[in-house]
């Protein structure tokens, strides 16, 4: 069964909505280099930047765009071609193909038969 992972929250204003995660639930917020993406700590992680707590997941925040304009959420998958074309098999639509994120992994948006918007993540 594939998991919940990562969320990612879009905002119109960075700089206020940082301010505001920060102040309220005392997120760690971290700019990554040569993106427009802050990652969102909610919880401890380990080296490899995984979450320590049991069910606990942390996520991301980035300008609202053509793709996120809402608060949507990233599942992991083992083989992230397979599920694109079981996700446009199932009626769901690839709204951004495949993309490589560094040299941590692949991640890719679809749009489900009831309109939202997901992200599939798999790792390196």
């Amino acid at each position: 069964m594939d998991k919940v992972v990562h969320f990612e929250l879009p905002v119109d204003d960075l700089t206020r909505a940082k301010k505001f995660y920060k102040d309220t639930f005392g997120w760690e917020l971290q700019d990554v280099t040569d993106m427009d993406y802050t990652i969102v700590k909610t919880v401890e992680t380990d080296d490899n930047m995984m979450p320590i707590e049991l069910g606990a997941i942390n996520g991301g925040m980035l300008k609202r765009g053509d793709i996120v304009t809402v608060p949507s959420f990233s599942v992991d998958v083992e083989d992230i071609d397979k599920t694109i074309n079981a996700i446009q098999k199932a009626g769901g639509t690839i709204i951004k193909r495949k993309t490589t994120i560094g040299e941590m992994g692949f991640i890719a948006y679809f749009k489900d038969t009831e309109g939202n918007i997901l992200s599939l993540w798999q790792n390196a």
